[in-house]
């Protein structure tokens, strides 16, 4: 499928605008719902590591030698087996006027073992917890919350500075994050996978009324049914009520055109046959000017005849819902043809043919196409006339063969304009290919002249079949 006919799909559009936002919205929702995880385990992780820094600072004091120490050991058995994770250490910062120097890991935790960490330098200029990043044993990188503790060590009033630090590993705030990013990716995954099969059932469902009215239509098509037939629902019983409406007024205006097309011959026919009539004196040779108005009133007969079977046509071509089988048309023309040719001996073979084959338009259409056809093979065949018929996916093909003398090739388009006849001395006013050209073309058909195998003419005239 082109994508020309993509943009203009009714359901593809619904499936890609539901697509789109269903991508969009799990998109948003994966990410949103995976920073706020991630920011709910970074301040738990900091909350933990400030709670040990908390029970530090609780349980730090200095002896009577000034060394630092704790009262008690921290509740977390995690900070006593070597490696584990959590870790805390305390770092005397140096002061250069009292003569104090720096030294790091004076007190440390037992999960240090023999690692001591290097804590970067404290750039914070106000007081309080601040966190930070450190590279812990095992080359693993830490998280670290640290606070500055003045003790005065004597009553001169000499004070010491510590830093406690209390640090753990980034993995247990890392591995939880990657652990719930993945299940919640495959649940929105799955979310996401749900709701679309839910948008293409959706789509299909709500659209299976317009695969209905599809249907119906192409049931009027068909010549089926004369209306649009079905259960549909509210949204779109508007639009089938106007349908069938203009389907009547259609049939309506159809049928008074051809009320209009008779009554307009039968008021043109009967003045000009006065005239063709008072031109004609009794027990006399015609005058010059009863010749020309005998002629002129012929002419006349035939454009009114022409001109009012294209009308006819017209009018009538593009109904839908018209259906004409073919046997019974064919039948009835040939037994039409044999009687008003009684005097010549012609044979007319007609092929078998399926009675299902049907033409999609009018049967006064068909009869007077088909009537003009045998009528000219008829006129010039010399024994045999045959007619053959066939369908071909949606076209109906008939051939007719005689075996007259033909006509010849550069002929051929001249015999189908209106007026021009092949032969002057056979009866006949020149209209009747062009009619039937005319009605073929008016039901998007055609009609083609071609050397018969009979030794004459065969037309072969195609039609929109049902």
């Amino acid at each position: 499928m082109k994508w020309s006919s993509l943009r203009h799909s009714l359901r593809l559009r619904l499936l890609a605008g539901t697509l789109f936002w269903i991508a969009a919205s799990v998109l948003v929702a994966g990410l949103g719902l995976g920073s706020l995880f991630r920011q709910h385990v970074s301040a738990q992780f900091h909350a933990e590591l400030t709670s040990h820094l908390d029970q530090l600072t609780a349980q730090f004091v200095l002896d009577e030698q000034g060394r630092p120490q704790l009262t008690l050991a921290l509740s977390d058995p995690r900070l006593t087996r070597p490696y584990s994770g959590y870790y805390w250490q305390i770092d005397r910062v140096g002061d250069a006027k009292v003569g104090v120097s720096a030294a790091a890991g004076l007190l440390r935790s037992r999960s240090l073992w023999d690692h001591v960490l290097a804590a970067p330098p404290d750039t914070m200029v106000n007081a309080g917890i601040h966190p930070q990043r450190v590279m812990g044993p095992q080359g693993k990188m830490l998280g670290m919350v640290d606070r500055t503790v003045s003790i005065n060590e004597n009553a001169n009033g000499q004070t010491q500075t510590f830093r406690l630090i209390t640090a753990a590993d980034e993995s247990f705030m890392t591995e939880p994050v990657a652990k719930f990013s993945g299940i919640l990716w495959l649940a929105l995954g799955v979310l996401a996978a749900g709701l679309s099969v839910a948008a293409l059932v959706q789509v299909f469902i709500g659209l299976a009324p317009l695969r209905t009215l599809r249907t119906a239509l192409g049931k009027v098509r068909s010549a089926e049914t004369q209306r649009l037939e079905g259960t549909f629902p509210l949204e779109i019983r508007p639009l089938i009520e106007d349908f069938n409406t203009v389907l009547t007024q259609n049939a309506d205006i159809v049928a008074r055109a051809r009320t209009h097309a008779g009554n307009l011959a039968h008021a043109l026919k009967t003045p000009l046959s006065v005239l063709a009539n008072a031109a004609q004196e009794k027990n006399a040779a015609p005058s010059e000017l009863a010749r020309l108005v005998i002629d002129q009133v012929g002419v006349a007969r035939q454009q009114v005849d022409y001109h009012l079977a294209r009308a006819q046509a017209a009018a009538t071509s593009r109904m839908p819902g018209a259906k004409t089988p073919l046997q019974p048309v064919v039948q009835g023309l040939a037994r039409a043809m044999r009687r008003i040719h009684a005097e010549r001996a012609v044979e007319l073979a007609v092929q078998p043919f399926d009675d299902s084959l049907s033409f999609r338009g009018e049967a006064q259409d068909l009869q007077e196409m088909l009537g003009n056809l045998l009528d000219n093979a008829y006129k010039w065949a010399a024994r045999n006339v045959e007619l053959h018929a066939l369908r071909q996916e949606a076209t109906l093909t008939i051939t007719i063969d005689d075996d007259g003398p033909g006509v010849a090739a550069e002929q051929r388009d001249a015999v189908m304009r209106r007026g021009v006849r092949a032969d002057e001395q056979v009866p006949g006013s020149g209209l009747g290919l062009a009619i039937v050209d005319d009605l073929a073309r008016l039901y998007g058909g055609q009609v083609e002249l071609a050397d018969s195998p009979s030794g004459g003419l065969r037309v072969v005239l195609t039609l929109p079949a049902i």
